[in-house]
């Protein structure tokens, strides 16, 4: 009589995954800001009210908040309560969110290997027609942060405009291969808090190089934006192995 075939371990029979007890506190976290009406700038409740409320610790608590924190949802200022940076407090799962930090640090490596050897070309090869779309870039940019958002259109602009100021159709290729984890890292750079004026601040000075022509300063200035874009709270976050309390039902 033939075997039974295993079943496959990505099928509906395989292993459940307890859900952490934090993970379960960052929903109740969420349904609070939803059923409150709480928009962008308003304080959450202290973490000694939520323990109480949701009965569990206040480690439990914090490692939630860290979490909203981390999804750029929430504002932890030390001594001064947690606020709200969004009006919505929806986001990805917690198994979305590790899986993303454990690829970011590769897209910045590549994006490091080929985005300072396009500045260093942009500057030797670009063009009066490169130039005007850097600045159409930079422009664009300036708007978009006083208007209060993140520049984030701008942003990818101007990576554009010094990508194709290069000349260069094989690493031009390469970026586009990897434009939606290149947008993926440009999101996680620019929800820091005050991160979109200095990007803002870089780019200038990148794009002086390249209106310079000078190569060795367009590389460094590129470098310098690239080792910031690499300062996120997402990497400075250990996810927890195990809560710091037993499982119970919230």
């Amino acid at each position: 009589m033939p075997e039974p075939a295993p079943a496959e371990a990505d099928g509906p029979l395989r292993p459940l995954s307890r859900t952490r007890l934090y993970e379960r506190v960052v929903e109740r976290l969420r349904e609070l800001i939803a059923d409150r009406g709480l928009r962008a700038g308003d304080r959450l409740p202290p973490e000694r009210e939520l323990a109480e409320r949701l009965g569990v610790s206040r480690a439990s608590i914090r490692q939630a908040v860290v979490v909203l924190e981390v999804q750029g949802l929430v504002e932890v200022r030390h001594g001064g309560g947690t606020y709200l940076r969004r009006d919505r407090a929806d986001g990805e799962s917690l198994d979305e969110l590790v899986e993303r930090r454990r690829r970011l640090p590769e897209v910045l490596d590549a994006r490091e290997g080929l985005e300072t050897e396009l500045a260093e070309l942009a500057a030797q090869r670009r063009t009066a027609a490169d130039l005007a779309a850097v600045e159409a870039a930079l422009e664009r940019m300036r708007e978009q942060i006083d208007a209060g958002g993140r520049g984030e259109d701008g942003d990818r602009r101007f990576h554009a405009a010094v990508t194709a100021a290069a000349r260069s159709g094989l690493l031009a290729e390469f970026m586009r291969t990897i434009d939606a984890a290149i947008a993926e890292s440009r999101q996680e750079s620019l929800r820091q808090p005050g991160r979109p004026a200095q990007s803002l601040a870089q780019h200038e000075r990148i794009a002086a190089a390249v209106r310079a022509g000078d190569p060795d300063e367009a590389r460094a200035a590129m470098r310098e934006h690239l080792a910031t874009v690499r300062r996120v709270r997402l990497l400075q976050w250990e996810p927890p192995a195990d809560d710091p309390e037993p499982p119970r039902e919230l």
